[in-house]
């Protein structure tokens, strides 16, 4: 694909949200394009998820308390997508200004921007919400889109996040669906009752529209299908013996 947008919501099970009358656009976006319907995280909190379907490690993080920013040098998305010459840029709500490294500010959470982690990824790459362009063809070639603390699901209720992507990506999603473009929806947690089974919904032109995947996927998974989407050959850790996403592309 051209382009493909990533979106991580918070600490919602795949039943909490997966044809729920309160999640009508995630839904819509279920129908129209693919639904993985054994998607799971890997830990408990938040932060490591993040980490893992950044890097493919945790990179020796296991809590949400703040780290030192640039810490890690290890391959990952970005690195890697830079590396090869293409395009990367985070999106991330409430962020107090672009390449902000700050812990927390208002709704805003570090927690959930693992890309502040990396040395090896520009902190002029982390963008404002408001900075998502309107032209889609200006985006980069991969790119993930953090809601804030409420809009995210986190805080704020499982319709609240919903209204959220709608008001914010579906004419992206629109757009995607005619222009060889591809939006993820993903989660980084459960609510910690379902097993860590998380809802991860796929639409665009390169989607069987109305497929399933009931194979067991992961954020490893997930990383390497970036990858391979981005057409790297590189494999940020452990997405290095992950498996590719299957059974639901168009061609």
């Amino acid at each position: 694909p051209d382009h493909v947008v990533v979106v991580v919501f918070e600490n919602h099970a795949y039943n909490q949200v997966i044809g729920s009358s309160s999640a009508p656009y995630i839904n819509s976006l279920k129908s129209g394009g693919a639904n993985l319907t054994q998607s799971f995280g890997i830990t408990h909190p938040s932060q490591p998820n993040y980490l893992q379907l950044f890097s493919g490690s945790n990179q020796g993080v296991t809590g949400d308390s703040c780290y030192t920013p640039g810490f890690s040098s290890a391959p990952n998305l970005a690195s890697e997508l830079i590396a090869a010459g293409k395009s990367w840029a985070s999106y991330n709500e409430t962020l107090p200004s672009q390449g902000s490294t700050t812990c927390s500010s208002g709704d805003y959470a570090r927690k959930h921007n693992p890309w502040f982690a990396f040395s090896n990824v520009p902190t002029s790459t982390a963008k404002t919400m408001t900075q998502f362009p309107t032209d889609y063809t200006t985006l980069p070639k991969v790119s993930f889109v953090v809601p804030n603390l409420c809009s995210d699901m986190h805080d704020c209720s499982v319709g609240t996040g919903d209204t959220w992507l709608k008001n914010n990506l579906k004419a992206y999603a629109d757009w995607a669906k005619t222009h060889n473009s591809l939006l993820v929806v993903t989660f980084d947690e459960d609510n910690r009752l379902a097993g860590n089974k998380i809802p991860t919904v796929l639409y665009g032109q390169p989607v069987t529209p109305g497929s399933t995947s009931s194979t067991t996927y992961n954020h490893y998974d997930v990383l390497r299908t970036l990858e391979g989407l981005a057409g790297l050959t590189a494999h940020a850790g452990n997405a290095a013996s992950a498996k590719d996403i299957t059974g639901i592309w168009a061609s």
